[in-house]
């Protein structure tokens, strides 16, 4: 039986991956931060590399773009059990993130991992 493989807990969409390089392209290297709350509700947030400050309370999920995505610990828990997919949609983004004013925003969709994924995450000491 062939193991299966680790899974991407973090994806983007097409859509979202184009909106990354053009951000990119003004603003230089990204990183993304899932919110949890607060100002902006519960969405991915998109900073320029260095101007927001990652903690020992936050967990690097992995890339979109080529931008470093981060969740804090709490919230991690709390969806460890679901890939995080990155998406955009019309409407107005973070106050704080950098897709504001593009007339778009960053939303995240999700699906549970299915048993084999959630066991090669926990195999690879991702959960």
């Amino acid at each position: 039986m062939t193991p299966t493989p680790t899974p991407s807990q973090v994806t983007a969409t097409p859509a979202t991956l184009t909106l990354i390089d053009r951000l990119r392209e003004r603003h230089g290297p990204l990183l993304f931060h899932q919110s949890g709350g607060c100002c902006d509700g519960s969405s991915p947030m998109c900073y320029p590399q260095g101007e927001f400050l990652i903690g020992d309370a936050d967990v690097e999920l992995g890339a979109i773009g080529g931008a470093p995505f981060y969740i804090s610990r709490p919230q991690f828990e709390y969806w460890k059990h679901t890939q995080l997919i990155i998406d955009v949609v019309e409407g107005r983004g973070g106050m704080f993130s950098l897709e504001n004013g593009e007339g778009v925003r960053f939303l995240v969709r999700s699906r549970l991992f299915d048993d084999a994924e959630f066991a090669a995450l926990q195999a690879a000491g991702r959960v």
